[in-house]
């Protein structure tokens, strides 16, 4: 259905027992352009030119961009609220997260919401750079060609589900190395052990780290805890003391030759949602060693993005994902 006047909407998601609930809204791309709505990952030209394209050619917005902010507990008091009322839609996608939606059409709660918005310094980007990105340029390009524009027409804007970030769940982002880099099994270690603690994991199961500077490792077989010693990185440092930049830093890059864990084809990353067992399977079919993470946080990446910095790559894993097509944003 297409609405008829201005309105937002709440949209939220469930996995298992854990909920998230955002607000379906229109974002500036002024907005985008002057850095309050903020950014933490580099984006490639490919990846943005063909997003660019079909948003173009679609001529809408037709996934959403996940950005979150600090929790404002007035927010959370007008949604809690108006979810209590009978939802719009309500149903299950295959993969098992339950999708509901509202309608906010009483225009008092929307000029609240709206005002309570104006209020909060900065937006960030979740998940979504090269999407946010390719909106930014098609509403640039519609400008170029439309020098007489107001600000008020659509393209001036991109789609976007705002949660609080108390709502989002970052898992762990795990890596996999097809080698040793001509290192035996012993030499690795006492390589490894320069910058780590390492001591044989005796529980059943995978390892999974219960704190930051925490690292499973599967190796032949075996897991081990790494505990990153205290000079191995800087905590003074955003991005040098993400878990990711620990590994990237002290193993991954010196010890195991991948400089570039974009282009290296040694190494691959696996989600957090399929599980620490995945990491045991690709080892046991081929892959050398691999490293269970604890999730970066979403604290982590405001931190960074306030900063100015960029994340390294493959350092949050979102879920549930935003699910495309049930919200589309005409820009004409």
């Amino acid at each position: 259905m297409e609405e008829t006047k201005p309105c937002y909407y709440i949209y939220r998601q469930i996995m298992g027992d854990r909920a998230q609930t955002g607000l379906v809204a229109c974002a500036s791309i002024d907005d985008y352009l002057n850095d309050v709505i903020k950014k933490h990952e580099l984006t490639r030209a490919d990846k943005e030119m063909d997003r660019t394209r079909h948003v173009d050619i679609c001529d809408a917005n037709t996934g959403p961009i996940f950005l979150t902010y600090p929790s404002q507990s007035a927010v959370n008091e007008i949604i809690a609220a108006w979810v209590a009322r009978e939802p719009l839609y309500d149903f299950t996608s295959d993969d098992g997260i339950r999708h509901i939606i509202w309608v906010i059409d009483d225009n008092a709660v929307i000029e609240r919401l709206t005002a309570l918005f104006a209020g909060i310094d900065y937006l960030y980007i979740a998940d979504g750079h090269h999407r946010s990105a390719s909106a930014v340029r098609v509403g640039q390009m519609r400008r170029e060609k439309n020098p007489g524009y107001t600000g008020q027409e659509e393209y001036n804007c991109f789609l976007a589900v705002i949660f609080p970030d108390q709502d989002l769940y970052i898992m762990d982002y795990n890596r996999v190395v097809k080698d040793l880099n001509g290192l035996s099994r012993d030499e690795f270690l006492a390589r490894v052990s320069d910058k780590f603690i390492i001591t044989p994991y005796e529980g059943s199961g995978p390892y999974r780290p219960q704190d930051k500077h925490w690292f499973g490792m599967y190796l032949d077989g075996q897991w081990y805890r790494l505990q990153a010693k205290a000079d191995s990185y800087d905590p003074r440092d955003p991005v040098a003391r993400l878990d990711v930049s620990i590994l990237q830093n002290s193993i991954l890059g010196p010890i195991l030759g991948i400089a570039d864990p974009r282009t290296d084809k040694r190494i691959d990353f696996v989600g957090g949602i399929r599980g620490l067992e995945e990491l045991e399977r690709r080892v046991h079919e081929g892959m050398a060693v691999a490293f269970s993470m604890y999730p970066t946080t979403v604290q982590d990446l405001m931190d960074i993005a306030d900063a100015g910095l960029i994340m390294p790559p493959k350092s949050t894993w979102f879920e549930p994902k935003l699910r495309s097509g049930l919200f589309i944003h005409k820009l004409s």
